[in-house]
């Protein structure tokens, strides 16, 4: 009966895609941010989240104090809507076309030297694989009237982890890339990876994102949120592999919301690559700890005969 259970569970963590129920923790954050309507602590407003759309969008910094992330809200419970950015690797060898649609990509990203610096054997992200997401503003030395915000002044490092929530899932990527002033200030922005995990390959391209308002950007101050050069599976040859590299750690990072209460995504095993191994996250709900249900087991275990395994 315990090989029973045991495979059982194997085999819905090995099966298991990231679109398992947002953490409790997580999800009350999120409808509290939705009920409130708008930020009471913005650390910067005046940005755009739809062309031609409302300039009331801030970074806001309502929970810098309590649990230590900023995210990005609008007025009236609207949260981001997430456009597709292509920026990186414009050639990339796991190209389907769908970022050759994009009018508008750069050849690097924010953070190429970075990236370059970790020596792992990539020139840069690329957008088909590396599930990074777009944050900050800035202009050009000389252009003036442009609304710039910069992460960095709020303890957001480069490649950090940002958590992202959108259709009713969570996902994971890193700070990689900002916006320029080649257009209005804009937020709500992240690479064709992510969104593709999010929305599914036929719902986006380079020239196509996710329109409505309801995406949830959080980012976290700290160098714990920083996987860096051995802490994320740069080498990945699919957005999965890439994504279950980052799982673990976002899943700490999580912890912060509301005092924890939930233990994130579960890393897939069908990604094609392999990333550093889950470990415990949620002390007290480690491997061979007491439970009822799954949700008392920290990732990757979950509740069998009464023991986290």
């Amino acid at each position: 009966m315990l090989l029973t259970n045991a495979a059982l569970v194997t085999g819905l963590l090995a099966g298991s895609s990231y679109a398992g129920s947002i953490p409790a923790n997580v999800k009350t954050f999120y409808d509290g941010i939705k009920s409130k309507g708008s930020c009471s602590k913005a650390l910067k407003t005046g940005f755009y989240a739809l062309d031609g759309g409302a300039k009331d969008f801030s970074y806001c910094g309502d929970h810098m104090t309590d649990y230590n992330v900023l995210y990005i809200q609008g007025k009236n419970g609207q949260l981001a809507d997430m456009d597709i950015d292509c920026d990186g690797i414009i050639k990339s060898p796991y190209s389907d076309g769908r970022c050759e649609a994009s009018q508008d990509t750069q050849p690097q990203s924010s953070y190429i030297e970075q990236i370059q610096g970790y020596n792992v054997g990539i020139k840069d992200v690329d957008s088909y694989i590396h599930s990074y997401v777009v944050l900050g503003n800035y202009a050009d030395q000389g252009k003036s009237g442009y609304t710039t915000f910069h992460p960095t002044d709020y303890g957001i490092e480069p490649l950090s982890i940002v958590a992202v929530v959108c259709n009713n899932q969570l996902f994971y990527g890193v700070w990689a890339d900002q916006n320029g002033d080649d257009g209005p200030p804009m937020v709500g922005e992240a690479s064709l990876a992510i969104a593709t995990l999010c929305f599914g390959k036929n719902a986006v391209n380079g020239d196509k994102g996710h329109s409505d308002l309801d995406v949830l950007y959080i980012a976290f101050p700290g160098s714990d949120a920083v996987p860096g050069a051995k802490g994320a599976n740069w080498k990945a040859s699919t957005a999965k592999a890439f994504q279950d590299s980052l799982t673990a750690q976002g899943n700490k990072l999580i912890q912060r919301i509301g005092g924890g209460g939930g233990s994130g995504p579960s890393p897939t095993t069908t990604g094609g690559g392999s990333g550093p191994a889950p470990t415990c996250a949620w002390a007290g709900h480690c491997k061979g700890a007491s439970c009822k249900t799954d949700d008392d087991c920290s990732d990757p275990w979950g509740c069998v005969s009464g023991k986290c395994a």
